[in-house]
């Protein structure tokens, strides 16, 4: 897969709703178990006028995986450090979208100088984050009724935020 990772645009905002319903009902079975109630609730907000609206606003970085033409995947971070979104066609997972745009947005967060990313996550994302290094501090419920696992990762160590300032010590004494 020849895959492009860039900022979405309000342009996007039909395509990455597709691929945003498409993976809760097509992926996320294990968490809504085909339950109307679960699925309208979490679908509700998903709308091409409101993927736009997230899109645009200042507080918010989005980005969007597209492959020959078409998106696959959608991703977007909130200022407070919050990854709220990271979803992907059924067809694209497993073939690196996930990790590109997951591996963006770090960076992002670095830049912007957050020290710790958050998410809640699915059931069926949870080994991905898991495997991404993220550390699972528990399960939450989330407002349209699936329980969620809440990871987080500390994102100011060398490895993740090369460019990253140097936190600065308290003292200036000699610890040799």
């Amino acid at each position: 897969m020849i895959l492009e990772i860039r900022i979405a645009a309000s342009s996007d905002a039909e395509a990455a709703c597709n691929v945003l319903r498409r993976s809760i009902r097509e992926c996320c079975e294990l968490d809504h178990k085909n339950d109307p109630a679960i699925l309208d609730a979490w679908l509700g907000n998903k709308t091409p006028q409101m993927v736009a609206n997230w899109f645009s606003s200042p507080t918010n970085f989005s980005l969007v995986a597209v492959s020959e033409g078409t998106v696959v995947g959608v991703a977007l971070l909130t200022g407070a450090g919050k990854l709220a979104l990271c979803y992907l066609l059924p067809e694209a997972r497993g073939q690196g979208a996930g990790k590109a745009l997951l591996k963006r947005m770090e960076q992002q967060a670095c830049d912007w100088g957050v020290k710790a990313l958050q998410l809640h996550s699915t059931a069926t994302g949870q080994q991905f984050f898991a495997q991404q290094g993220y550390t699972d501090a528990g399960k939450v419920r989330s407002p349209y009724g699936v329980e969620t696992v809440f990871f987080w990762k500390q994102l100011d160590e060398e490895a993740t935020c090369p460019n990253a300032p140097k936190r600065k010590r308290f003292c200036n004494c000699n610890t040799a």
